[in-house]
């Protein structure tokens, strides 16, 4: 599955560069609403940030967007199924990632006024895990061993006014990024982020 997105994403790259008529280099922060969707626990959102950069390759109306940022996201777990009984148990895992999302994009309006539409998949990097669960928790389940990546899908929507981006997107976890045989933990999270061309 890797292999085939990531060939798709250089086939992707080389023709937008063979094609392009344009070159945009910028910087970008914002924030995130993440949590780890489990098929075995109730959660809830935990606020991240993101920090980094971006470069868009493309003519007119197509372009393709590679990124790469730092940011933090997590997730606040409240309680798990034992036998089918819910039980009311903490657990909070905070990762610090590499995120490397490659979009495609279209965009629509006039030259300091434009309108985007965008999706792509992203790998992320884990950097750092910071995970605490409470006896119940750790007694019931093996959540505190994760991997050191996984993939997702982000879609969303940006505007530009001027030199000024602003994006809002939804990313969804495609893999399991728990080292669980038997449960499942996969990262969704929303962004919102402010970007600046410098280029």
């Amino acid at each position: 599955m890797k292999k085939i997105i990531f060939s798709i994403v250089f086939l992707t790259l080389g023709w937008a560069a063979a094609k392009a008529q344009t070159f945009n280099l910028g910087v970008k922060a914002g924030v995130n609403l993440a949590k780890l969707n489990s098929d075995f626990a109730s959660q809830e959102n935990r606020l991240g940030y993101q920090i980094g950069a971006w470069a868009r390759i493309g003519g007119a109306s197509f372009y393709v967007q590679p990124e790469a940022y730092i940011g933090s996201k997590g997730n606040k777990f409240i309680s798990f199924k034992d036998n089918g009984t819910e039980v009311a148990a903490e657990g909070k895992v905070k990762f610090t990632t590499l995120d490397v999302p490659v979009l495609l994009g279209t965009k629509f309006g006039a030259k300091n006024l434009n309108f985007r539409l965008m999706a792509g998949p992203v790998i992320s990097f884990i950097l750092d895990e910071n995970s605490t669960f409470s006896s119940a928790y750790q007694q019931a389940t093996d959540f505190g061993n994760y991997k050191n990546q996984a993939l997702g899908l982000q879609a969303g929507a940006g505007v530009d006014v001027g030199s000024i981006s602003v994006d809002l997107r939804y990313e969804a976890g495609l893999s399991n990024i728990s080292k669980s045989e038997k449960y499942s933990q996969k990262p969704n999270l929303f962004q919102l982020s402010l970007g600046f061309k410098i280029l």
